[in-house]
């Protein structure tokens, strides 16, 4: 599926897909999806996908030092019902951000951002969070997974794809887009 702009709009009909996809593929055991807000991961599961899921959000400070975007009511909400939630540094930010800001560089990572950037925001977001979500121990190495995340707000890609460790990212394996905005353009309204 390919929708026409990029942004939260595609929510809805995007976790459609995702949970129609892992239904039509009954090897996908996980999913992992951006959500500070856990709006997305509610719409996910009112879809009722028989996988794991699993919740990537900003790191604390994303939004202002110390400001955790998720409330501990819904972070408390969303673990009742089996989500397993990560918060922590971003793969494609953290200190290379930093030494950005201070010095004006541009660092490997970055390059890397900025290369999946060209498929789409949240093409770049589904691969970093997945690889994140590995690493912290919510998804089992050597599966494939579909990760969902957007542009924004909401949800607008979902991915099947095979995540590496940060220490072999390039190994990551993109195997389809099951959705994506055909523009990075978000619709205004």
């Amino acid at each position: 599926m390919w929708w026409n702009f990029a942004g939260p709009d595609n929510t809805l009909v995007t976790v459609k897909e995702a949970a129609a996809y892992a239904e039509q593929h009954p090897d996908i055991k996980h999913m992992v999806v951006a959500s500070n807000s856990g709006d997305t991961v509610l719409a996910l599961l009112e879809q009722h996908p028989q996988v794991q899921i699993s919740c990537v959000t900003h790191q604390i400070g994303f939004a202002g030092n110390g400001v955790d975007e998720m409330g501990e009511d819904r972070r408390k909400q969303l673990m009742d019902r089996g989500i397993r939630i990560f918060t922590g540094t971003h793969l494609l930010g953290g200190v290379n951000r930093s030494l950005r800001k201070k010095f004006s560089g541009v660092y490997p990572s970055e390059i890397i951002a900025s290369t999946l950037r060209m498929f789409g925001e949240g093409t770049k977001v589904a691969v970093e969070i997945a690889v994140m979500a590995l690493d912290a121990g919510c998804i089992p190495y050597g599966e494939d997974i579909i990760s969902l995340a957007g542009t924004a707000r909401g949800a607008d890609t979902a991915l099947l794809l095979r995540p590496a460790h940060a220490d072999d990212f390039l190994n990551t394996e993109i195997k389809e887009f099951i959705c994506k905005p055909g523009s990075r353009k978000v619709k205004q309204v």
